[in-house]
């Protein structure tokens, strides 16, 4: 094959990616914009679908790890993308044919283990086929947040028009639409990788310390944000929003991580220092937003508070990605993608579906926020010793290499 043959298969094969990303966002947009609206239309009280949804980062913290296994493990993350989206929209299927609680819980188990790993393996995904050439992740990943905030606006004045309850109509839609280009997808095998996988090596992803702590200490930023992201729709009508305006909230959270993707593809400096640096301004910027929350006096106010989630949620996700590719082999990189996304999937999600709704319930959205605030603090506090160490370890490295040098002379 020629080396323009070469060339067009792999803008081919982007733009495919940029495509997938659109779409795949977008259906998961509606069933994160409108499906806890919809279970309290069937009425489900906020505790029934707190518990509802921490089923799914139960459920997370096994079959996530475990379809990062097997994607490592085959090389192929595409196989592994569609036997997960095409779970999915058979699982919602029955979920909409039921009103009864049981029935719609025991589903959705079944769901959430196809749903967890989307996010990680298309992530996954992006790194192995940009991996070696001018591309960055970026400038694809930025695909996703465009697909989230137009697919979440443009629903929203669908389902006031159509009934919360036809919400399968637009999801079946876009569902359909993301199986459809999986298949054009490329397959995700690492080019020139030198390095097999072994289940020895796949465990010493489990003995970074630095890795294992910065994951760790992402749950403290990550429970708030899990919060925010199950009760927000039923706090917005709690203020006297709609479901367009619950739309926008989400077209809001979205839009703008495009600037933001872009902006960090061009001028950050890809060191883990640096990036870390970085984090602890961005989980400091998390505090204030759940500090502003909870003084939301309006719906509207809480769109423009949301506002901030694209340099929020967006900076941490970008650098949470790339810390991530630095500190795993890429033998291991799905695994590591999944076991960093656990910090938003995983025990976060738990805690914010079983704790998050009984203190919604039981304490007000006000006080929640303010619970979030406080957790976030802690969070920026643990990340700022990470740092110290980071540092530490990068000056002993230099000495060590400069040691070295002078001894070689």
């Amino acid at each position: 094959m020629s080396v323009e043959n070469v060339r067009i298969v792999g803008k081919q094969m982007l733009r495919m990616l940029k495509v997938f990303n659109f779409v795949v966002y977008g259906a998961i947009a509606i069933y994160s914009t409108f499906f806890a609206l919809y279970l309290q239309n069937l009425g489900i009280s906020k505790i029934q679908i707190g518990l509802l949804v921490s089923g799914g980062p139960l459920i997370g913290l096994v079959a996530n790890p475990l379809w990062a296994y097997f994607a490592d493990k085959i090389r192929n993350n595409k196989r592994i993308l569609i036997i997960c989206l095409v779970g999915n929209f058979i699982c919602m299927q029955f979920v909409f044919l039921t009103n009864n609680y049981v029935w719609i819980y025991s589903i959705m188990l079944f769901f959430f283990a196809f749903q967890s790993p989307l996010f990680t393996q298309s992530n996954s995904l992006i790194l192995n086929v940009i991996d070696g050439t001018k591309h960055k992740f970026g400038e694809v990943r930025v695909w996703g947040s465009l697909g989230w905030a137009f697919i979440a606006v443009a629903v929203g004045p669908i389902i006031g028009w159509l009934g919360i309850r036809q919400l399968w109509i637009v999801f079946d839609f876009m569902m359909l639409f993301a199986i459809y280009f999986t298949f054009l997808l490329p397959s995700g095998n690492e080019r020139g990788l030198k390095e097999k996988f072994t289940n020895k090596g796949y465990l010493q992803v489990f003995k970074n310390k630095y890795y294992i702590t910065f994951v760790a200490l992402g749950v403290l930023i990550s429970i708030p944000n899990s919060i925010n992201l199950t009760f927000i729709s039923i706090y917005i009508l709690d203020l006297g929003g709609s479901s367009t305006i619950v739309g926008w909230s989400a077209f809001a959270t979205a839009i703008l991580e495009v600037p933001v993707f872009l902006f960090l593809d061009r001028y950050l400096k890809k060191e883990s220092s640096t990036m870390l640096g970085w984090v602890i301004i961005i989980a400091m910027l998390f505090s204030l937003r759940w500090l502003l929350m909870s003084y939301a006096a309006s719906a509207i106010q809480v769109v423009f508070i949301q506002l901030l989630h694209s340099v929020t949620f967006g900076g941490y996700y970008y650098m949470g990605t790339q810390l991530t590719s630095h500190l795993v082999p890429s033998q291991y990189r799905s695994s590591g993608q999944a076991i960093y996304g656990l910090t938003w999937g995983g025990v976060s999600g738990i805690v914010a579906g079983v704790i998050g709704g009984w203190m919604f319930e039981n304490l007000g959205p006000k006080t929640l926020y303010q619970i979030c605030f406080g957790l976030t603090i802690i969070g920026v506090f643990g990340f700022y010793l990470l740092w110290i160490f980071f540092k530490r370890q990068e000056k002993s490295n230099r000495l060590r290499y400069a040691d070295s040098k002078t001894a070689g002379v």
